[in-house]
């Protein structure tokens, strides 16, 4: 039998929260979603996309009588959400995020928790540049990996009920340690997106202050898209995951800007031997990426 919840309540109806919302009502798995946000139009369109049933201003009303609630917030805003609210759940009640950042974020969440009420941390790595609720869809977490990142103190039966629920999604369930998570997350997908804004202001630098004819625009293809799409991404939702991960992510930094540093040292000395090199082996580690990613679609 599919999970079932009596009411969930999603604060932050976004593309991420506003794609589950669309889930639970298509395969009434809630018997009413409740959004919760601060802009009112964007809740209206939730409404009318059919991913939430309604939507309150007030987060108190709105978790109220939930037996489940979603995070979808940036996640900077988490403690002053629960600070807010959390004292509104009844026993039993269980609160999960979708956030890209976990490890202390997870520790402070659930000490957050009142008696009987539990925190399980979720990771859908099913994201867009595009953000708010009308670029969501039902199918968004198809096939998509779904980190779970529980810790000594959280209750198995809501696991599993957290579990079977980004299973009806269409996820595929992973599980790490909270700590784990971010080291792994900061390499593969926090350092891309620094680099990603770091070109995208190199470029416009250059435009600005060194070559006034350059329009990145008009004169890039395909390499420069490519390579900076995700400089589309929320600059609110990554300035919290920068600072939430930040330890991890400036050690990270330092590895890349010594990767830039080398390969600047081989052309500068015009190695094209060592060039050569460097080059064959990034070229082989993205084969391998483009192996692993065929292989598992």
């Amino acid at each position: 039998m599919a999970v079932h919840f009596k009411q969930v309540a999603i604060v932050g109806v976004g593309l991420i929260g506003g794609s589950l919302g669309m889930i639970l009502r298509r395969k009434a798995l809630a018997d009413h979603v409740v959004g919760i946000g601060r802009r009112i139009e964007n809740l209206k369109i939730a409404v009318e996309l059919g991913a939430i049933d309604r939507y309150v201003a007030d987060p108190k009303e709105g978790v109220r009588g939930a037996d489940l609630v979603i995070l979808a917030t940036p996640v900077d805003t988490y403690e002053r959400h629960l600070k807010e609210w959390a004292h509104c759940l009844a026993p039993g009640a269980i609160v999960s995020d979708v956030g890209s950042v976990k490890g202390t974020l997870v520790e402070r969440s659930e000490a957050a928790m009142p008696v009987s009420v539990h925190f399980v941390g979720a990771h859908p790595i099913a994201g867009k540049e595009k953000t708010g609720v009308a670029a969501g869809s039902d199918q968004l977490f198809k096939g998509a990996r779904c980190i779970l990142t529980p810790t000594g103190r959280t209750n198995q039966q809501a696991l599993e009920r957290i579990k079977q629920l980004w299973e009806e999604t269409g996820s595929v369930l992973l599980t790490m340690d909270p700590h784990v998570h971010d080291q792994i997350f900061g390499a593969v997908s926090h350092l891309p997106h620094v680099a990603a804004f770091a070109l995208m202001n190199a470029l416009a630098d250059l435009r600005d202050h060194q070559i006034p004819s350059l329009d990145l625009a008009g004169h890039s293809g395909g390499g420069l898209r490519d390579t900076t799409r995700i400089a589309a991404s929320s600059s609110e939702m990554w300035r919290d995951i920068f600072l939430w991960n930040r330890d991890n992510l400036v050690s990270f930094i330092d590895k890349y800007e010594r990767a830039l540093e080398d390969l600047k040292r081989l052309i500068k000395a015009g190695d094209a031997a060592g060039i050569e090199k460097a080059l064959e082996r990034a070229r082989g580690e993205r084969e391998k990426l483009n192996a692993a990613s065929s292989a598992s679609a």
